[in-house]
Parts: structure tokens; C-alpha cells; sequence
């Protein structure tokens, strides 16, 4: 048996969102770059803007979008571990907190009724989860709502099966247009139930832009769906072009005989996520 503090959390907490507001990741940028040597007038033009944007955002360690963000944590706790220091969530609050002061992000987080902002950006969008060893993995995503309004589950027949996935993924993409500043990072939840393939779907976003899914049947899918957004020609932000997408990335789960739920959930180019063990 470990023993972990949760004041350690926090203080992860805090310095992963700290990073990932100004800071898009590695793999993404990578993309982009590529994108703009593929694309030519507006759209590359757009891209060259973005990744300059990017680069000022992480030398100047100011946000690198206006939207900071909901923030997504993921933890993935060992069995073997005994927190102690006071409750978890309210760590975990308390580091988002306190980043977002520091780091002067925008807080957006309010009542859905009466749209009183909490002031702080808190509550985190907490997500726990047991797992083998003794280790504590933290994942930690600043999910903007551009994109996150863009987004959209629908519980399939079976019958519909894979061409029934991809119109899903596709049909959503094409709806959002310009509205989720692309090009876009696609995240797919299949399988699982109504909510579970909506956490699978935003857990893919955190999958390297150069991953494939493991299952031959599911990366095709991959494939076929970002070669389908591709010939949309969307464009980044809208001003047309090769490159509406950069990756689409598809995670399953098993579900019920008699469905096929499937959730697509829509990143925009500026994906900021963070990850650490303790």
C-alpha cells in the first residue's frame, strides 16, 4: 500500500493546467505544420496565423486560445493507493483554481440556469477511475465550448453498422462547418451506452495524432472517415482547402445486442492536454 497526499495532486493539478493553457501539444503542431505546407492562399494562411499564434502563446506563457476552457480531469488512481489530506475532488478543484488565477485564464464556468459565474473556473469535470498498482496517472484537458457545442451522440441501430458510424461522424462535422475553428481533431465513442460512449469519445483526444486504433476494423474506420471530412473542404477556419481535419480518433467499448450508440466529440485545432504519473 502507497500512500499519497492529495495535496500532491493539486499541486500536479495546478502545473498541468498552468501548461496546457498556453501551450498546444506537440503532436498537434506537428500536424498543423504539415497542414500548412499541404494547403496554399487563405487556408494556409490561416495556419501560418494559428501557429504563430502558438508560438507567442508559449514564449509569452499567455493563454493560446480566449476559450481556457472546462477542465477535463482524468485520474486514473492504483488500488494499492491510500489517499489521505482531505477529499479529492476538492484537490483537484483547488488546483484548477488556482491556475486559472496565476496563469490569468478566463473563467467560464457557470450555473446552467441562472449563468452566475463561479468566478474560478471550478468545478473540474472529474472523471475517477480504479486500476491496477500504486501509481496516479492524471490526464488534464481545457475542453473549449466552440467545439464542445459542435459535438453530438446517436444511438444507432445495429443494422446501421459501420457505414452508420461513419455518416455519424461525418453528418456532425459537416454540420459544425467553420464554428469549431478547424481543422479539427475528431474524437469517436462507439459502443458502451449512452453516456459511456460519450467518456470515450473525449478520452480519445488524448491518443497521439500519430496513433492508429489497434483493432484493424476501427482504424479503418479512422481512415474512411477523416478521407470522407477531408473532401468536405471546409477548410481551416472555414476558408476551404485540403485539410478540414487532422485526425479522427476512434475509441469501443462493448454494448447491448440491440444498440449502437456512437458519440463524436469535436476538438478544435488547439488541442492542450497535459498527462503526469505520480
Amino acid at each position: 500500500m502507497r500512500t499519497v497526499d492529495v495535496g500532491s495532486i493539486e499541486g500536479l493539478v495546478y502545473r498541468l493546467a498552468r501548461r496546457a493553457g498556453v501551450t498546444i501539444a506537440k503532436d498537434c503542431l506537428a500536424a498543423l505544420s504539415l497542414a500548412a505546407k499541404c494547403e496554399e492562399g487563405a487556408a494556409q494562411f490561416a495556419l501560418e496565423t494559428v501557429l504563430g499564434n502558438a508560438e507567442i502563446a508559449k514564449k509569452m506563457q499567455m493563454p493560446v486560445c480566449q476559450d481556457t476552457g472546462m477542465t477535463a480531469v482524468f485520474l486514473e488512481i492504483g488500488q494499492d493507493v491510500f489517499l489521505t489530506g482531505g477529499p479529492l475532488k476538492a484537490a483537484v478543484d483547488a488546483g484548477v483554481r488556482r491556475a486559472y488565477a496565476d496563469g490569468n485564464f478566463r473563467k467560464s464556468i457557470c450555473d446552467p440556469l441562472t449563468r452566475v459565474n463561479t468566478g474560478d473556473n471550478t468545478p473540474a469535470h472529474l472523471h475517477v477511475e480504479i486500476v491496477e498498482g500504486d501509481k496516479v496517472k492524471i490526464r488534464l484537458l481545457p475542453k473549449g465550448f466552440g467545439s464542445e457545442n459542435m459535438s453530438a451522440v446517436r444511438m444507432l441501430t445495429p443494422a446501421e453498422g459501420r457505414e452508420g458510424i461513419l455518416r455519424t461522424i461525418v453528418e456532425t462535422v459537416q454540420a459544425a462547418g467553420s464554428r469549431p475553428c478547424p481543422p479539427v481533431v475528431v474524437g469517436v465513442g462507439i459502443g458502451g451506452s449512452f453516456d459511456g460512449c460519450t467518456l470515450l469519445a473525449k478520452k480519445a483526444l488524448f491518443r497521439d495524432l500519430g496513433s492508429k486504433n489497434p483493432r484493424e476494423d476501427v482504424a479503418s474506420i479512422e481512415e474512411e472517415a477523416l478521407s470522407r471530412i477531408n473532401a468536405l473542404g471546409i477548410g481551416a477556419q472555414g476558408f476551404g482547402g485540403k485539410i478540414t481535419a487532422l485526425k479522427v480518433l476512434c475509441e469501443v467499448a462493448p454494448t447491448h445486442i440491440a444498440g449502437l450508440p456512437v458519440a463524436v466529440n469535436i476538438q478544435c485545432h488547439c488541442v492542450r492536454h497535459e498527462e503526469a504519473v505520480l
